[in-house]
């Protein structure tokens, strides 16, 4: 089954795990509602966070071209390393699950969603978004618009 793409690891990581990503993000912004000048350091710590997704990439990748590069130097069974790699790339892409995804996961990494999950919150709690509140929606000029009803000639 594919999984959509938005919950793909989620659905795949431990709710243990999940909790506690989650209670650590709320922990976060509940700290930071006291300190509120802190919370620009904090979004600019959000903004260099690594995702599970770049850090998979990145792990994918190394173990790759090491791959290619004994391969090429000692041993040409080395290439079976990027041909392995490749395989969980695509089980990753198709379901959000790969061997390194657990690991990364109990090493604190997070979805991008949970990340924005994070900065969303905190930019709610330092008053961001109170100038949308006063926002009224507006409705497009053609809406009111009678409609043309085509007829045959």
């Amino acid at each position: 089954m594919i999984a959509t793409t938005r919950n793909r690891v989620r659905k795949h990581t431990p709710q243990a795990i999940n909790q506690k990503i989650d209670l650590e993000i709320a922990q976060r912004v509940q700290n930071l509602a006291a300190e509120r000048g802190q919370i620009g350091e904090r979004l600019r710590q959000l903004d260099r966070e690594w995702d599970i997704e770049r850090a998979i990439e990145l792990n994918a990748s190394a173990i790759a071209l090491t791959g290619v590069f004994l391969g090429a130097t000692a041993d040409r069974r080395f290439l079976m390393l990027p041909a392995l790699v490749t395989g969980f790339l695509l089980q990753h892409a198709v379901q959000g699950w790969c061997p390194p995804v657990p690991l990364l996961r109990r090493m604190g990494f997070r979805t991008a969603q949970e990340i924005e999950k994070e900065r969303h919150a905190l930019k709610a709690v330092r008053g961001d978004y109170k100038a949308l509140e006063r926002i009224k929606p507006m409705r497009h000029k053609s809406a009111n618009r009678p409609r043309k009803i085509a007829t045959a000639a």
